[in-house]
């Protein structure tokens, strides 16, 4: 068993796309509202954190300033300079006493000698809070050192890694978080110029950004689904009444014309399917007042082909008499008598044309199919039209493929269907040679008729098949057509479930193709013959065509 091809997904998107004017209208809100949403979002997190990191600044640097000159004062005011050991407890000291508890991680200390501080009494450097190295960028201290009166303000990324185990404890969990940091120079009395950092993590403004973007997360979710769940409920609204017309007009092509849409209400969708259902009711008084005329059209001519049967035989008698007796006439009465016996024939043809047709009318023509062979069918009905050919001019050339030709059909419909195929070839063939080619494959059998006659007008394909249809009505029948064939030739193909289709161009001649499934019931995949000619299938009866054409001409030239 063949494996079965999936769908490319983006082909299968495609169609669910398509295939719901419900769906196409939900989703596009819905990534709308998303995109919206996003965006106001993305738009109102910024400025909440561009406020939460302007403010932090601000308290930052009051609040350092304010330290800062606290540190100073210390330091001017301290006599504690004999020796650098004391300068060192008292630097320790008061930088300690800037730093919050230790249990209080908003706020870390650093005191570091200035990058220009060559003094040889130095006070070492000095960490708060549990840091154990230094996280002052160097860019930030020659900042500081390069303008001793103003703060210098930046921020860097902590590191967590850089606390003391025990203080580390206390922190949020997060390795590295944003901090502020504000320095400041300090003049420390016999030991020069120091840098006095603040630095400020921003924890609480991290946990006040995410909680931010859980609820603007929450809240963007919670709106598209609304924004979802509103346009679902506004276009049904919408669309179901349009399904509900969609699924009437389907029923309505199917033959239900009793259907009707439902109407409540006055909006537009009332009045849609008021109107809706007004066609309704004309198209139903109209499909009934031609059903009707069709059925008086069709007991007409059943009738009228049943009543002229009698006198028709009646006038057969006769007209066989007189028409046996021909030589004991006049000449003048002779041909009338053969005249009459000529229109008599096809007035019994146009009769049986008249009764077949209105059999198909009434739905009471049946199938008797069994298997024969197709290609013995096409013999007979070439082999009953050859004396009209030949008295037409035309030649016929039969192509049957070697083998089995047969399928399960009414030898008798197929029969019909190909004389009257070839008749009309004949007719508009201009005495050209006709090719009959049978084809067949694995699910239908196909026979073409191919003339090089006058052809067909675009559009005439379409038609050729009506009742009583002439592409040129000045044209005169010459072979006793009724103008009945090719329209009972198509109910024939039908009955079979099959195919009759046509194909010309004016000046290039007309193909009549047949195809028929190989047993009853059988779907037709495709049909084995091509309808339209090729090069290589008109190739050699083009060159016979040319050395007839060539040897009639040079005949005309010789004659005298």
């Amino acid at each position: 068993m063949p494996a079965r091809i999936r769908p490319h997904p983006l082909r299968r998107l495609t169609q669910l796309w398509r295939s719901s004017l419900q769906r196409r209208v939900v989703l596009s809100t819905v990534l709308f509202g998303l995109l919206s949403v996003s965006l106001l979002g993305t738009y109102l997190y910024q400025q909440v954190a561009d406020g939460l990191m302007s403010d932090r600044l601000r308290t930052a640097r009051i609040e350092a300033r304010s330290l800062a000159r606290q540190a100073q004062e210390n330091f001017d005011n301290t006599n504690q300079t004999e020796s650098l050991d004391q300068l060192n407890q008292f630097a320790n000291k008061t930088i300690n006493e800037l730093a919050p508890p230790p249990t209080d991680l908003t706020r870390f200390v650093v005191f570091v000698p200035a990058l220009d501080n060559t003094t040889p009494a130095r006070v070492d450097l000095v960490l708060t809070g549990g840091l154990v190295s230094s996280p002052i960028p160097l860019a930030l201290r020659s900042a500081v050192d390069a303008d001793e009166t103003h703060q210098q303000t930046t921020i860097i990324d902590l590191d967590r890694g850089g606390l003391l185990a025990e203080s580390a404890a206390d922190t949020s969990g997060q390795a590295i978080i944003p901090a502020v940091v504000v320095g400041s120079r300090i003049v420390v009395p016999t030991a020069g110029a120091h840098e006095l950092f603040f630095v400020y993590p921003m924890d609480r403004e991290e946990n006040t950004l995410a909680l931010i973007r859980r609820v603007l997360l929450y809240g963007a979710g919670a709106i598209v689904l609304v924004l979802a769940g509103s346009a679902w409920l506004a276009t049904r609204q919408v669309v179901r009444p349009v399904v509900i017309a969609a699924q009437v007009a389907e029923r309505l092509a199917a033959g239900e014309l009793n259907e009707r849409m439902p109407s409540r209400g006055a909006d537009e969708l009332a009045l849609l399917g008021r109107s809706f259902n007004d066609m309704a009711d004309h198209l139903q008084s109209q499909i009934r007042q031609l059903e009707e005329l069709s059925q008086v059209q069709q007991i007409f001519v059943s009738d009228v082909s049943h009543e002229l049967r009698t006198p028709l035989t009646t006038i057969r008698m006769a007209t066989d008499v007189l028409h046996d007796r021909r030589e004991e006439f006049a000449p003048d009465l002779r041909r009338s008598a053969e005249l009459l016996m000529t229109e008599l024939d096809r007035f019994e043809t146009l009769l049986a044309d008249l009764l077949e047709i209105s059999r198909f009318d009434a739905k009471a023509a049946s199938l008797e199919a069994e298997q024969v062979d197709v290609g013995a069918v096409v013999r007979r009905a070439v082999h009953s039209v050859t004396a009209l050919a030949d008295a037409k001019g035309s030649a016929i050339e039969v192509i049957i493929p070697r083998g089995e030709v047969a399928a399960e059909v009414d030898a008798r419909r197929v029969e019909r269907i190909l004389r009257n195929l070839l008749v009309n070839a004949i007719e508009h063939g201009e005495g050209r040679p006709i090719v009959v080619r049978v084809g067949i494959n694995r699910s239908a059998i196909a026979v073409t008729v191919r003339d090089h006659g006058v052809g067909l007008r675009p559009g005439d394909a379409a038609l050729v098949f009506n009742r009583f249809w002439r592409a040129d009505p000045a044209r005169a029948r010459t072979t006793g057509g009724t103008g009945l064939g090719l329209a009972i030739s198509l109910e024939d193909a039908r009955l079979h479930d099959g195919w009759l289709e046509a194909w010309g161009r004016p000046g290039e001649g007309s193909v009549f193709r047949l195809t028929l499934p190989r047993a009853t019931r059988m779907p037709i995949a495709e049909s084995p013959l091509l309808l339209a000619p090729t090069p290589e299938t008109d190739g050699e009866v083009t060159a016979k065509l040319r050395r007839v054409q060539g040897a009639s001409a040079a005949s005309r030239e010789q004659a005298p």
